[in-house]
């Protein structure tokens, strides 16, 4: 049995490493982003071995478990569907009440907002604290990913539905990149799958 502060010690120091990453990523440019693709490199350069399009899907399918996994352990399941429940419940009774103008019902509606404003508040740090465990692995991988794609003798392309082959450096949609889009596709089915087995979220 972890001594409770030891666990929280632990915790405080995984979240601060976690948005220390996210800050360094965005804060500290591209040479921090390279560091840190080089640095996993040493781990993950074997699966080059393998087709992009299959070591993408891989990096995909630990990225999405890994974050179900966090999800599940880290998130209060129960007041999310609480909270969740009764703002349903309250925009549908608002609603009708200003279809039927009731102004009386209106206002208090208004204080039972208020009041709802703090559980609103706590599920938003629900789901804003995993964010941190889960760029520990997430953001790691897709920085080395980024730089295997964008590597100057890289010219690695795969073939998309209606699009055909593609260069996967290439942009599909604005900054969205062809790699990151099958990155994604790859992504969602494996964590429908992780939260449909681990019984997360849904009301």
């Amino acid at each position: 049995m972890i001594d409770p502060k030891m666990k929280k010690s632990i915790e405080n120091l995984l979240l601060v490493f976690g948005f220390s990453l996210m800050f360094g990523i965005i804060v500290l440019g591209q040479e921090f982003r390279d560091s840190l693709g080089t640095t996993v490199g040493f781990v993950l350069n074997p699966l080059l071995a393998l087709p992009i399009d299959v070591t993408l899907f891989i990096l995909a399918a630990i990225t999405g478990v890994y974050a179900s996994i966090i999800q599940k352990y880290t998130m209060d399941w129960d007041l999310m569907k609480r909270v969740q429940g009764r703002m349903k419940d309250f925009q549908k009774e608002f609603r009708e009440a200003q279809l039927a103008n009731n102004q009386q019902k209106l206002k208090k509606l208004e204080e039972k907002r208020s009041a709802m404003m703090g559980e609103q508040m706590e599920m938003s740090k629900q789901q804003f604290k995993p964010m941190a465990y889960i760029s520990i692995i997430s953001l790691p991988i897709f920085m080395w990913a980024y730089q295997v794609i964008h590597a100057p003798t890289a010219s690695y392309e795969m073939v998309f539905p209606f699009w055909g082959r593609q260069a996967l450096a290439t942009e599909l949609i604005g900054p969205i990149q062809h790699w990151i889009y099958w990155y994604f596709i790859c992504s969602m089915p494996v964590s429908q799958i992780v939260r449909k087995v681990l019984n997360i979220g849904g009301i």
